[in-house]
C-alpha cells in the first residue's frame, strides 16, 4: 500500500476514534445537559437532521472508499497541482475540528462567553471547509472520478457536505 493510502488509513482510524470517542464521552458525561446540543431546533427539523446525518454518515463511506480503493496516490492530482497529500490534509481538518465540536459545544453550555461561542463556530467552520475542500478535490481530480463509485463518491461527498458545510454551522447556530 502507497504511504499516503496508509497515512489516509492512519487519519481515519484514529480521527474516527477521536471523534466517535468524543461523542460517546460527552453524552454519557453530560446527561443533564445532552438534550441541549438541540438548541431551540423545532421538531421538524430534528426529523431532517435525523435523516441528512445518516445521509452524511453514509456518503462519508461512498467517497472514503474512492479515495481510498479507486484513487491511484502515485499519480492522482488535484487542480492540477496537488497529490494525495491534500485527501489527507482536508481528512485531517475534518477528523481534529469533529472530534472538537462537542467538548466545545459541552464547555459552552456550562460556561457561556463569546469567546467559547467563537471557539464552536470556528470549529464548525473548520469541518465545512475540510468537506468543501473534499468536494472541490474530488470535482477537480486527475484523472477524473469515473464509474458507478465515482458517481456514488460525488453523491456521497454532497450529502456530506449539506450536514457538515450548510446544516452545522448554518442552521444548528441559529437555534443554539
Amino acid at each position: 500500500m502507497h504511504a499516503q493510502k496508509k497515512a489516509w488509513f492512519a487519519i481515519n482510524v484514529v480521527g474516527g476514534g477521536a471523534v466517535l470517542g468524543s461523542y460517546v464521552h460527552g453524552l454519557a458525561t453530560h446527561p443533564e445537559t445532552r438534550n441541549a446540543l438541540w438548541g431551540t431546533i423545532p421538531e421538524e427539523l430534528k426529523a431532517v437532521y435525523g435523516v441528512t446525518m445518516w445521509l452524511a454518515a453514509g456518503g462519508y463511506f461512498f467517497f472514503s472508499y474512492y479515495f481510498l480503493l479507486r484513487t491511484d496516490a502515485e499519480t492522482v492530482r488535484f487542480g492540477d497541482r496537488f497529490g494525495f497529500g491534500l485527501i489527507n490534509a482536508l481528512y485531517a481538518l475534518i477528523m481534529i475540528t469533529s472530534a472538537l465540536w462537542m467538548p466545545l459545544t459541552f464547555a459552552h453550555l456550562e460556561s457561556p462567553t463569546p469567546g467559547l461561542w467563537l471557539a464552536v463556530r470556528i470549529d464548525l467552520l473548520g469541518v465545512a471547509v475540510g468537506s468543501i475542500g473534499l468536494m472541490v478535490a474530488l470535482f477537480t481530480m486527475r484523472p477524473r472520478a469515473k464509474g458507478v463509485a465515482g458517481v456514488l463518491a460525488m453523491l456521497g461527498l454532497l450529502l456530506f457536505a449539506l450536514q457538515t458545510a450548510f446544516l452545522d454551522p448554518i442552521v444548528w447556530p441559529q437555534f443554539f
